[in-house]
């Protein structure tokens, strides 16, 4: 791949509201390493690196305005039978969490009480955990599925235009399960940060592990938002 492919890509990435997320959750969870590794050594350092981790938390929130109205049209939308139930409980968690943190962005930034932050963050992170447990369910459930159909398409045989149909749809079932995987690995690791926060618990609230969870979550993220 060229440079100026890379930077073209780079270009469409940060036009995504998704895409600045991803780079700013980067920052956010770098500086929180960054000042957990200088606290004892270099409180200066430890400092600013705080100060970015809570600039960056705050931006994230701000980019997220409206957000929960994904969440809301997704649950008009919720598709019937089987799924049904486990995508109006996923996108009902995550509209409450965005919905939420409009509030929690007020409060943090000086619009609102400070204990308004407080009650807003928990009810937002209990309505993500909620969210992310539904996500990864139905996501764990494809992926699954999609196993038991490439195993069956390479079980068959056939020929000519066939075989270059399997080949076709066996790629595409693979592309998805690891997109399935990277959004997984993504829900999985904000639902310790979201732990964190309604249940607090020495490994939870650790920082190196809030910090490798949310870079993780990030870079699935970036994975999945990243032009093909």
């Amino acid at each position: 791949m060229s440079a100026g492919d890379t930077l073209d890509k780079l270009v469409v990435f940060l036009a995504k509201r998704d895409g600045i997320d991803k780079l700013v959750k980067t920052f956010q969870y770098v500086s929180k390493l960054a000042h957990w590794g200088a606290e004892s050594s270099r409180p200066e350092v430890a400092r600013r690196a705080k100060s970015w981790e809570t600039a960056s938390g705050l931006s994230r929130k701000a980019f997220r305005s409206g957000r929960f109205l994904t969440g809301f049209n997704n649950l008009r939308r919720a598709p019937p039978g089987e799924f049904g139930a486990l995508a109006v409980l996923a996108n009902a968690g995550e509209m409450v969490y965005f919905f939420f943190d409009h509030f929690t962005w007020l409060s943090r930034a000086g619009v609102l009480e400070p204990w308004v932050a407080r009650r807003s963050s928990f009810i937002s992170a209990f309505g993500e955990s909620v969210g992310y447990v539904f996500f990864i369910a139905m996501d764990l459930i494809m992926i699954r599925r999609g196993l038991r159909q490439e195993r069956r398409l390479l079980r068959e045989g056939g020929g000519g235009g066939k075989d270059a149909g399997r080949e076709k749809e066996l790629r595409r079932i693979r592309m998805d399960r690891v997109m399935r995987l990277m959004a997984t690995a993504a829900n999985a690791a904000d639902l310790i940060i979201c732990i964190a926060e309604v249940e607090p618990n020495p490994f939870c609230d650790h920082a190196v592990t809030l910090g490798i969870s949310g870079l993780v979550s990030a870079w699935a993220g970036w994975y999945r938002v990243w032009p093909s």
